[in-house]
Order: structure tokens, then C-alpha cells, then sequence
């Protein structure tokens, strides 16, 4: 038996009706070729949109270290990179499960946020501690993204 064209080919019931079977099959593989083409070719464009969206969000957070222990001077009001202060010391904050520096007094909130600081997480907590974990001790807030990422650079280096 023959296979036929589906409606949605573009050539009416006649001319489908006229066409030997061969043909027919032949039209038929060729859309499903192009299909796959086509999807194929979709998902690639959506790999590279979001391989490029990282690559943006990751330039334009690039942190510099050195600025980011000149505005680490506003943290000092708190912390301390060996003692604990009013806050807790930040060295070997990255990796460190959030309150866990033993010898710290921390909000029980902070304790159960179950957060480990990373580039990520501390983005987040510096854009707005209390939005992140509700009911922390830490107030304080660096709006400008690039003094975030510039603080978080220090920090990383704080090893």
C-alpha cells in the first residue's frame, strides 16, 4: 500500500491522488528530514543562548580583589577576616556551610537556612541578607553589583 501525503502537505487531494508512490514516500521523507534539521538546528541556538547568557553574567560579575578589599572596609564596622566580631570572621568563607563558625553566635534563621557560601549565594546575601534568609541578624546591603562581586572576590581569596 502506498504511502500518502498528509493534509497539511500543501498539494491537494488530486494531485496526491496523481502522483505515483514513490513520490509520495519521497515528499514524506523529506519533511521528516527537515524536521529534524530544524529541531536540531533549534536546539543548538538554544545551547548557545545560554552558553553566551552565562558567559555574559559571568564577565560582567568578573570581581576585582584588590578594589574589593578597599569597600571591605564598610564590612570591618562588623566583621573581621580572624575574629569574630558583631559578625562573624570571613576567612575561609567560601565553602563553609553558613552558620557554622563555632564560637559565633548566630540567628537561628541563618543557622537552618541550610545555604553554603558561594559566588552565588553571597551575591545574594550582600544584594539583600534579609530577603534571602528572613529573620538574620545582618542588615547591611551592597546594591551595586559590581562592589558585590568585587567584595565576593576578596572573600574568595580569604583562604
Amino acid at each position: 500500500m502506498a504511502e500518502r501525503l498528509p493534509e497539511s502537505s500543501g498539494i491537494n487531494r488530486a494531485e496526491r491522488g496523481s502522483l505515483p508512490a514513490s513520490c509520495t514516500r519521497e515528499v514524506s521523507l523529506v519533511k521528516a528530514g527537515t524536521f529534524q534539521r530544524s529541531l536540531i538546528t533549534g536546539l543548538l541556538l538554544v545551547v548557545t543562548a545560554l552558553a553566551s547568557a552565562n558567559d555574559a553574567t559571568s564577565t560582567a560579575l568578573a570581581g576585582d580583589p584588590v578594589h574589593g578589599k578597599a569597600l571591605y572596609r564598610a564590612c570591618s564596622a562588623c566583621h573581621s577576616v580572624d575574629e569574630n566580631d558583631l559578625g562573624p570572621k570571613h576567612r575561609g568563607v567560601f565553602g563553609r556551610r553558613a552558620g557554622s563558625v563555632g564560637d559565633y553566635s548566630y540567628s537561628a534563621a541563618l543557622k537552618a537556612s541550610g545555604l553554603t557560601w558561594d559566588r552565588s549565594t553571597l551575591d545574594r546575601w550582600l544584594a539583600n541578607p534579609s530577603e534571602l534568609v528572613p529573620g538574620t541578624k545582618m542588615y547591611f546591603q551592597i546594591k551595586d553589583a559590581q562592589g558585590r562581586a568585587d567584595v565576593i572576590a576578596y572573600l574568595e581569596q580569604l583562604k
